[in-house]
Parts: structure tokens; sequence; C-alpha cells
């Protein structure tokens, strides 16, 4: 075998590693780029809900004073329906 037959073959080798490295990068980049799109969507739907939980903030005092009431009257329920069940 000749050395330009050698050459030729190492010239063609790196020429297939390039286009092979330059396919992969450029399917990397649709992947990132994909990624990319769902992440936006996941921000703006993240930044929704954190508008919802901020009104929601203001109502949970009173929402928790009520069932505050109902937990502290709990324990009697439980005495009475025993004593039912029992009775």
């Amino acid at each position: 075998m000749s050395t330009a037959f050698f050459i030729v073959i190492s010239l063609v080798e790196t020429v297939l590693l390039v286009v092979v490295l330059a396919l992969a990068l450029i399917r990397i980049t649709q992947r990132l780029n994909a990624i990319a799109a769902d992440l936006t969507t996941l921000g703006s739907a993240l930044g929704d809900i954190e508008q919802d939980l901020q009104l929601i903030g203001v109502a949970v005092p009173d929402i928790n004073a009520p069932l505050a009431d109902i937990v502290g009257a709990l324990p009697g329920i439980a005495e009475k329906a025993e004593t039912v069940a029992r009775g």
C-alpha cells in the first residue's frame, strides 16, 4: 500500500469523524431546544400556581380557625359515639 493511499484514508476518516460529530451536535441542539421550550412552559405554569397560592395564602387563617375548632371537638364526639355504640 502506498503512502498516498494512507493519506487519503486518513483524510476520509477525519472527514467522517467531523461529520458524525456535527450530526451529534445538531441532534443535541435540537433536544436542548425542546427541553428549553418545555421548561418555558413549566415556568409559566409555576408562575400561575404561585399567583394562585398567594391568593389562597391570604385566606388560610380564615380556613384554619374553624378547622381548629373541629379538631378540638373531635375527642368529645368520639367519646359520645363510643358511648352510643356500646349502649
